[in-house]
């Protein structure tokens, strides 16, 4: 409440939602922009998004065609509860037969992997997890399959992938990023990237292209291997934009070296340059660091599990989409000529220097400005 001067009364503040954090900005931003879901929670979030934005409870009413009631109504939910408001909780219907002790057991045991239970499946399907409720020792839960996913939606239960990841062990991990993200925010002309691309055999590959409904280009199917394979070995210049190499019939220390020694030529000053490499044994041979510390090249090494940090990787996306898949090469001559020409076509065409630094200061504002550091680790808290 604050006075007014000029009749003497208090006058309410305007009703507006609190300060949003990052995810929940984004998170309403999402749901406006895509529009692709229920009605309800689309003119929600846009009434939140409308108020953080600075528009009055009036201006919203309008915008959203709704009464300025349940604009100040949904308003003060988020202010209460958040992002849940989004799913309003509808009132109606006749008394739920389950007690919140039932609810909560039916939950637990969704989330708990029948084997556990004596069950001799990997995963609950509905008509097995209600089938199993219904003869659980102890307690008898009667609930129906709609009833029991309602239940598992509203409790933020959901059917959902296993999925696989693998943690980085490497002790060095935040040492070796944060070396990496210095030099490439503070040298980046002098900043090279290397690594290996493969194995290429020689077999039709399918890709996607251009062509007639309904009459999709085919390629032969074949399963014999008489050539061999191939490892390209890509060096990557994030100065210049430029990237080079050639293939070689294995990895190995003699052929890292002959990739370290291209580098070091294209910056023949003797002025120190950094190289960013996957930690693999045939890149950290004697000979390669004995030769790295007389030529003034510095080996930043990716943690263990995180190649995804050699700025290399993003380059060799559209050199497999463009030149190997959807190819029936008949050798590794014409598949190696292939990659040669790509790889003159888009150094011809690499974007200027200026527009690439100019990026590179855009996306180090926009981390800044959402709290995360290269590589999407959160910064640290400054007291």
């Amino acid at each position: 409440m604050t006075s007014d001067p000029s009749g003497g009364g208090a006058v309410a503040e305007p009703v507006r939602v609190r300060r949003l954090t990052d995810q929940e900005g984004q998170k309403l931003q999402q749901i406006v922009r895509r529009g692709s879901t229920r009605s309800a929670r689309y003119r929600r979030a846009m009434m939140l998004l409308a108020s953080a934005g600075g528009n009055r409870v009036p201006v919203i009413a309008q915008l959203v065609a709704a009464d300025e009631d349940t604009v100040r109504d949904v308003i003060h939910r988020f202010n209460e509860i958040g992002l849940t408001c989004l799913d309003p909780r509808w009132a109606g219907g006749r008394p739920r037969q389950l007690s919140p002790d039932d609810e909560d057991f039916v939950v637990a045991t969704a989330i708990t992997r029948p084997a556990k239970l004596g069950q001799p499946f990997t995963r609950w399907s509905i008509r097995k997890l209600v089938l199993y409720l219904h003869r659980v020792h102890g307690r008898v839960i009667r609930i129906g399959r709609e009833a029991l996913r309602c239940l598992l939606t509203r409790r933020g239960v959901t059917f959902q992938r296993t999925k696989t990841w693998k943690e980085s062990p490497d002790r060095e991990r935040d040492a070796k990023l944060d070396r990496i993200e210095h030099v490439l925010e503070h040298f980046p002309d002098r900043v090279f990237a290397f690594d290996e691309f493969g194995p290429l055999g020689i077999r039709p590959t399918g890709g996607s292209g251009w062509a007639a409904s309904g009459h999709p280009e085919r390629h032969p199917a074949t399963y014999h291997r008489t050539h061999g394979v191939r490892y390209f070995h890509g060096c990557y210049s994030l100065g210049d934009d430029t990237l080079w190499g050639v293939n070689r019939g294995k990895k190995g220390t003699a052929n890292t070296l002959a990739a370290l020694k291209s580098i070091r030529a294209a910056r023949p000053d003797g002025a120190p340059i950094y190289v960013i490499m996957d930690n693999l044994s045939a890149h950290k041979g004697e000979k390669i660091r004995v030769w790295a510390k007389k030529h003034r090249a510095e080996l930043c090494f990716t943690p263990t599990y995180a190649s995804w940090a050699n700025p290399i990787e993003a380059h060799f996306g559209p050199l497999r989409q463009f030149t190997i898949a959807n190819s029936n090469h008949p050798n590794h001559q014409v598949q190696t000529r292939a990659l040669h020409a790509y790889l003159r076509w888009r150094n011809a065409n690499a974007r200027h220097r200026d527009v690439l630094a100019a990026e590179r200061r855009e996306r180090a504002r926009i981390r800044s400005e959402k709290g995360i550091r290269w590589g999407g680790r959160p910064l640290a808290v400054v007291a």
